[in-house]
C-alpha cells in the first residue's frame, strides 16, 4: 500500500468520532453540495453520496432536509469554504479547512488557537505546496480481484487502493477525479459508503512525544471549533 493509504490509516480525524459534530459536518457539506449542484440527488452525484452517509451514520432525517432546505432558501445566509494555513509548534504545518457563515468569527477563532497555542497562522496558499489534495472513497466489502480492480482504475484516476480491518475497499484517487471515480464504483455494484476530500503531507516531520503532545493540543483546541471541517498536518503517525 502506498503513501496516502497509510498516512490516512495512521490519521484518522478525531471529529468524525462525535456524533454530534459528525452530523455538523455532514449537514455543511450537504448544504455545499446542494448549493453547487442543486438538492435533486439523482442529479448531484456529490449529493448522492452524502446523503447515503448521513444516514450510515444514522443522522436522522430532519438534519438532512434541513440542509438541503439551507442551500435552497435565500433568506439564509449560505456557508463559504475557507482555508486557514499556518505552523503549530515545533515548525509543524497545519492546514484547517472551514465551512462558515461568518468568516471575521472563523478567522478571529483561529488566530487566537494558534497565537495561545505557540504557533503562527500564515497567508491563505503559503502551505498548499506542502499537501497533495485527493479524494478518498471507501466502499462496501466485494469480492474482487484488487489488483485486477487497481489496474482497471488508474485510468479514471485512482492512484492507490486498499482494504480495512473490516474488509472495506479504500480508493484514492486525484482531486479532480472525483466525478469520475464515483460514476465507475456506482456503474460496476460498489455500495460507496462514503466519500470524502483530504490532504495528504508530501513529507513527514518527526517529534518527539514531548512535542506530539504540544501539537496535538493546538489540533484539539482547532477541530473542537464548529466552523472547521477539517484539520491535516506534516507531523508524523505515533508509532504504533
Amino acid at each position: 500500500m502506498g503513501r496516502a493509504f497509510e498516512y490516512r490509516k495512521a490519521t484518522k480525524l478525531a471529529r468524525w468520532g462525535h456524533m454530534a459534530r459528525t452530523f455538523t459536518k455532514i449537514g455543511k457539506e450537504i448544504t455545499i453540495a446542494v448549493k453547487a449542484g442543486g438538492p435533486d440527488p439523482d442529479s448531484n452525484p456529490r449529493l448522492r453520496v452524502l446523503i447515503k452517509q448521513a444516514k450510515d451514520e444514522n443522522m436522522p432525517k430532519d438534519n438532512i432536509e434541513r440542509a438541503i432546505k439551507k442551500a435552497t432558501d435565500k433568506s439564509t445566509e449560505g456557508y463559504k469554504e475557507i482555508n486557514y494555513e499556518g505552523y503549530g509548534p515545533h515548525g509543524i504545518a497545519i492546514f484547517v479547512e472551514t465551512a462558515t457563515d461568518n468568516n471575521m468569527r472563523t478567522v478571529a477563532n483561529v488566530r487566537s488557537y494558534f497565537t495561545k497555542h505557540g504557533g503562527n497562522l500564515g497567508t491563505q496558499g503559503s502551505l498548499q505546496f506542502l499537501f497533495d489534495r485527493k479524494c478518498v472513497f471507501t466502499t462496501a466489502p466485494k469480492e474482487v480481484d484488487m489488483d485486477e480492480l487497481e489496474l482497471e482504475m488508474i485510468d479514471y484516476g485512482v492512484d492507490e487502493l486498499g482494504q480495512d480491518e473490516e474488509g472495506n475497499i479504500i480508493i484514492y484517487g486525484a482531486f479532480e477525479s472525483y466525478s469520475d471515480i464515483q460514476s465507475y464504483l456506482e456503474s460496476n455494484g460498489f455500495e460507496i459508503k462514503s466519500a470524502e476530500f483530504v490532504r495528504i503531507p508530501n513529507d513527514l516531520k518527526e517529534v518527539t512525544p514531548e512535542q506530539r503532545e504540544a501539537v496535538q493540543k493546538l489540533i484539539d483546541k482547532i477541530e473542537e471549533d464548529e466552523d472547521v471541517q477539517n484539520v491535516f498536518t506534516n507531523m508524523a503517525p505515533e508509532a504504533e
